[in-house]
């Protein structure tokens, strides 16, 4: 263990190396106050990690004992906001219990908060969930990272039902870090007196932790997995790219990403986060003219903002983000030429990443709920792009136009929505649950260029040096962003049969555990499925290849149809089936021809990653 956690010091030394606010001090000190008074057993419910001692619960029933609302980090507060995690304080008074949730990071909506919604929290959050099986040691390490657009969510995702389908043979740590504002706020102010990209740092930090503490639970720190969703993919993504890609497998072997979420990515001191700053700074009190930057920080915008009160700097937060552009954040990572060094879509493309193998995918449908639904002619499309992308001049909308072609002038009102096949016409760029024509050709566009081409651009990055990467479709009717979480860790929606989320969840599992999500006949089958010839697609899992991408879709067939709620009270239902009568339905396609061509339009989008930016 302290073997690996030097080297693993040392390579986060040479990488921070290159900035003194990001050297190894923070790192060795952690280290230091971890080392030598540390000692439990996995069936033990008090575990001293030698700042502070907790006392988990046991439950018999589940086989699972949990540690909830760990510290992991000093309180960000005060002096430290924007500042690089620290060690936490040595409390050591009393046991403290391990039995609640902790309190959520301030949020920061997308869209302005409706009178009488909650979007507080405390900026004292930077605490983890650790679920443990009983009795069990040296076991492999789920580390989960929740999305909501890195300005929501919480570390309050319970990992008790994908552990128990796994046979408890796996730890799960769930964790929080900052959001919005308080995480992501950039400018060239805030790089020279903290750190921007706050949120990621937490986030290694926690994963240091993890490699520090995790044996006292049962796990093996060796065997880590990090997982996320949305926000919580994307981060993946960038902690997969983090230092460079210098780090190797260090804190982590395998990576999963379930649709990673990513935005327009800015350097740190771009317009765009500039602007952000100083309108945060403006609705906190704290204005002074971007064009007289301060030398002093003693009389800076930002020592005003470390020194306002954090209901004043929540509601700037909560209210700049919900001002942003329809469908994005207002605070989001940027690239900060140190721990984000490039566009992701660029280093991905030199293959420069952290860990041996991946498994990424994406939803069917993960655009309408992001993009205007008030898209019914060419022109409004174009209108669309225009607003998306400002950076894009006419020939490039033109280009746009060329790689989305639309049998549609505008949208066919009689024209019934339905799930594509993915192999055939139609295909995802004119028609699908949610909608036809030209707002089918919008959707389609948010979900390639925000969430698909980023899942296969990570693919294709782990197919070098002995790397390995797999890709999946979620694509039980419906699959809009997001319906995928619900299948591996619960509570199920109706759609998704109880075989499903067993071969879901087994397919994590089993990468997990095993490092291969290839899972066995009679799980891909399913008791529902009458033979043993559907599913068995999911029994040799392709790894991904450039030559021949291969991902493996994920759906189900037969069922009875009932009318589900869409994703805004202003988008129609949608119709979707349950069972009795869901079988599973798992098929390997070649994923570069999918959905007419989508591995041309990734590759296009790559190509224009300099004006988007992404």
């Amino acid at each position: 263990m302290k073997f690996q956690l030097s080297i693993c010091a040392s390579l986060a030394t040479v990488a921070f190396a290159a900035t003194p606010r990001y050297n190894g001090r923070a790192f060795d000190s952690v280290l230091a106050k971890r080392q030598g008074t540390s000692t439990s057993t996995s069936s033990s419910l008090t575990v001293d990690l030698g700042y502070e001692q907790y006392m988990g619960v046991a439950n018999a029933s589940t086989g699972l004992n949990t540690w909830k609302g760990i510290r992991y980090a000093a309180p960000p507060t005060g002096s430290l906001r924007w500042q690089p995690p620290q060690a936490p304080a040595v409390n050591r008074a009393q046991v403290l219990p391990g039995d609640a949730l902790p309190q959520r990071c301030p949020q920061a909506p997308d869209s302005p908060v409706p009178a009488g919604q909650n979007f507080t929290g405390n900026e004292d959050c930077l605490f983890l969930s650790v679920y443990a099986p009983q009795n069990k040691t040296n076991l492999p390490v789920l580390v989960w990272i929740h999305g909501g657009g890195y300005g929501e969510g919480q570390g309050n995702e319970d990992l008790t039902a994908i552990i128990n389908d796994n046979n408890n043979d796996f730890v799960g740590v769930a964790i929080q870090y900052r959001l919005g504002a308080f995480g992501w706020l950039s400018s060239d102010e805030v790089n020279r007196y903290g750190v921007v990209n706050a949120g990621l740092l937490d986030q290694n930090f926690a994963l240091q932790w993890v490699h520090s503490y995790i044996g006292l639970f049962g796990g093996n720190a060796s065997q880590v997995t990090i997982s996320g969703e949305s926000a919580g993919g994307g981060s993946v993504m960038l902690q997969a790219m983090a230092y460079g890609g210098y780090l190797g497998d260090s804190l982590f072997s395998n990576v999963i990403s379930a649709s990673p979420y990513l935005p327009q990515q800015f350097g740190y001191a771009d317009f765009v986060p500039s602007q952000s700053y100083y309108a945060f700074a403006s609705a906190a009190g704290c204005f002074g003219p971007p064009a007289l930057p301060q030398n002093n920080i003693s009389n800076s915008i930002f020592q005003c903002l470390v020194g306002k009160d954090t209901e004043t700097l929540q509601n700037a937060s909560a209210t700049i983000s919900g001002s942003s552009r329809f469908g994005t954040w207002g605070f989001l990572p940027v690239t900060d030429g140190v721990f984000v060094q490039q566009l992701p879509s660029q280093q991905l493309l030199k293959k420069q990443v952290n860990g041996v193998r991946m498994l990424v995918g994406n939803n069917a449908n993960e655009g309408p709920a992001f993009t205007p639904q008030n898209i019914v002619t060419e022109q409004d499309f174009v209108n669309f792009l225009m607003n998306a992308f400002p950076l894009f001049t006419e020939d490039d909308v033109s280009r746009v136009l060329m790689y989305y072609p639309s049998s549609n002038a505008s949208v066919d009102t009689s024209t019934p929505d339905f799930a594509t096949s993915g192999n055939s016409t139609p295909t995802a760029l004119n028609e699908s649950t949610f909608g036809t024509g030209q707002q089918q050709r919008a959707d389609n566009v948010y979900a390639e260029t925000t969430f698909v081409c980023p899942s296969y651009w990570l693919a294709d990055a782990f197919t070098n040096n002995g790397r390995v990467a797999y890709h999946y479709q979620y694509s039980v009717i419906g699959a809009q962003h997001g319906a995928d979480v619900a299948s591996y860790f619960g509570p199920a929606t109706p759609s998704q049969g109880t075989d499903f989320n067993k071969a879901f969840r087994t397919i994590w599992g089993n990468f997990i555990t095993q490092n291969n999500p290839s899972i066995s006949a009679s799980i891909a089958n399913g008791l529902s499925t009458p033979s043993n010839t559907l599913g068995n697609a999911a029994t040799n899992f392709p790894a991904w290849n450039l030559a021949q991408p291969l991902q493996l879709n994920l759906n189900q067939t037969g069922g009875t149809a009932f009318s589900a709620s869409s994703f805004s009270a202003t988008a129609p239902n949608v119709t979707e089936f349950e069972n009795p009568g869901l079988m599973n339905d798992f098929e390997i396609v070649n994923a570069y021809s999918w959905e007419g061509g989508r591995g041309v339009r990734c590759d296009f989008w790559r190509s224009v990653a300099a004006i988007v930016p992404e």
